[in-house]
């Protein structure tokens, strides 16, 4: 008996121009902040608005968060506990200082002079809480631009 071997043309692969074009960045935003609930609303507004969120409680949390990835934008709690903010920040200078000027920083201690000092001296962005959702999205939009001047 006598088989034939039939063999499948060749057929030459297409692209649609959605496969092979780089993906839209994502919008990715870490926030630190030792306030559960003022953690969870912010992370719920900024899911609503389309950013992909990661949430820390503390420094030390988000200096490992860091090393693993980069973010659009961090906001980032002044009073922390085990790392606050202006350390987390000075961490973040030593090992991804690129990521520096996307600080939002947030606090609800107004009038600390230590405070005042660091945010001056680092030129950063604060958002005084408590805060309305569109001042916190606002915000947000006035760091991305920042980011995108340098």
């Amino acid at each position: 008996m006598n088989k034939k071997k039939y063999y499948a043309p060749v057929v030459e692969k297409t692209h649609d121009i959605a496969d092979v074009a780089d993906p839209a960045p994502r919008r990715k935003i870490l926030i630190l902040d030792d306030d559960l609930t003022l953690l969870d609303l912010t992370r719920l507004i900024l899911e609503k608005n389309g950013y992909e969120v990661d949430t820390v409680s503390d420094g030390v949390q988000g200096i490992k968060k860091i090393l693993a990835g980069d973010y659009l934008v961090i906001l980032c709690d002044m009073v922390m506990p085990n790392l606050a903010g202006d350390m987390f920040y000075l961490a973040v200078e030593r090992v991804k200082p690129h990521l520096c000027k996307r600080f939002l920083f947030m606090t609800g201690h107004g009038g600390d002079r230590k405070i005042d000092e660091f945010i001056r001296k680092v030129r950063g962005l604060i958002l005084w809480k408590p805060f309305q959702s569109h001042v916190l999205l606002e915000s947000i939009k006035a760091v991305e631009q920042k980011s995108n001047e340098s």
